[in-house]
This record gives structure tokens, C-alpha cells and sequence, in this order.
């Protein structure tokens, strides 16, 4: 019974595609906004400082205040 090993090929090998900074920066820029919106309901959407009255939005996010470390109550 004969057993066969792989031998290795001398091939170069295969690099990534580099993205341009012009391709990245739209949604670098889109993804950074959204996440200041998020963290702004998650931290600050109370009090003076309301942007939507009630506290609808506090009781949507109440768990992800607590588990940020924001104080709500």
C-alpha cells in the first residue's frame, strides 16, 4: 500500500485586496454617526435633555443603561 504526501509548491502567496481610504470613509462616517445616536438614547434620552417626550425610550433601553454603567434611577 503506498501512501502519498503533499508536497509543498513554491507559489507566492495570495495578499489581500487593498481598499481605498475613499471607499472605507462613507461608511466609517455612517457607522461613527449611528453610534453616537445609539449612545446618546442609551445614556442621555432623559430629563432636560430629551429629545422624545414620555419615557418610552428610557423603558427600551433601560437594561442596556445598567449594563453601560449609566445611572437611570
Amino acid at each position: 500500500m503506498a501512501q502519498h504526501v503533499a508536497q509543498p509548491t513554491a507559489s507566492t502567496p495570495a495578499l489581500p485586496a487593498k481598499l481605498p481610504l475613499g471607499v472605507i470613509a462613507p461608511w466609517a462616517f455612517f457607522f461613527g454617526i449611528l453610534m453616537l445616536v445609539l449612545l446618546y438614547f442609551v445614556g442621555a434620552e432623559q430629563g432636560a435633555t430629551s429629545v422624545v417626550s414620555g419615557e418610552d425610550v428610557h423603558e427600551w433601553v433601560h437594561d442596556a443603561r445598567h449594563l453601560l454603567g449609566f445611572p437611570c434611577h
